[in-house]
Parts: structure tokens; sequence; C-alpha cells
């Protein structure tokens, strides 16, 4: 398992990058702008988690700008955790067996998301691509929130 990034949702582009970078001193690494979806992605590190040489692979502060104005309230502007693992099945049904709801199984075999008993929010990344999809996790329902 990789750690991968923290999401936290922002009203204005700008003003966060204006606070994140110039600021705080995290640089932007790369920006996904999605016209269907209507957010942008923006994910930025910390100068020396990118000095090791591959900077995709240091941790990331993602931040989310969704096009829609939304008012976050109750923490929601804070996303979730996320983590690449080798084995999203495999993991999952661990986690299952172990008394964990998985709230957004990997139907895709690609994401999944669960929550920590306090109520965070944690994704989980099938390393290298999505795996094929299977059952049971093809035909599994969201439970809860996510």
């Amino acid at each position: 398992m990789r750690y991968l990034h923290t999401m936290v949702r922002v009203h204005d582009v700008d003003a966060s990058l204006d606070f994140y970078c110039n600021k705080l001193g995290l640089v932007e690494i790369r920006r996904i702008e999605s016209e269907a979806g209507r957010f942008t992605l923006i994910f930025l590190a910390a100068p020396e988690d990118t000095e090791t040489g591959d900077k995709h692979s240091a941790p990331l502060l993602e931040l989310t700008y969704n096009w829609d104005p939304e008012d976050y309230q109750g923490g929601r502007n804070f996303g979730h955790l996320a983590y690449e693992v080798d084995d999203i099945y495999g993991l999952c049904q661990s986690l299952m067996d172990n008394g964990v709801t998985i709230n957004r199984p990997p139907r895709d075999g690609h994401m999944a998301f669960i929550r920590s008993p306090d109520g965070i929010s944690i994704e989980l990344l099938q390393k290298g691509g999505a795996l094929a999809s299977q059952e049971p996790w093809a035909s599994m329902e969201n439970t809860g929130s996510w």
C-alpha cells in the first residue's frame, strides 16, 4: 500500500493556490479539468517531496474545485485520504472479514471507499489500473455515504 493524497474542496482556485503555493510553498504537480464532471483537480506537493526524482510518487494534496457552487457544511470541504493498493479485491475482502463496511465497493476493479471509525472517508485505488470486474463486487450496492 502507498499513500497517495488528501483531498480538500475549495471555493476559489486563485485564493487557494495563492495560499498553498505562494504562502505555504507547495508546488503544483498536475491539473485535471473535467468538462463532463464540471470540476478541476489540482495536485500539490511539498518541494522536498519532489526532490527524490519521481514527483508523481510524492504524497499529494488534491484541491478539488467544483464548478457549480456548493456550500460545504459539516466538514464536507475535507474530502478523503487516498491509498494505492496491490489487490483491491483482496484488501476489501480482508476489510469486510474484519468488520469494515465497504461504502463504495470496487465494482469497476479500480476504486473503493471505506470510512474510519471517526467517519473519515478513505479511497482505495488499484495499483497499475483496474482489475477485471468480478463478483461479488460487480453487483454490490453502495452502503451509507462515502
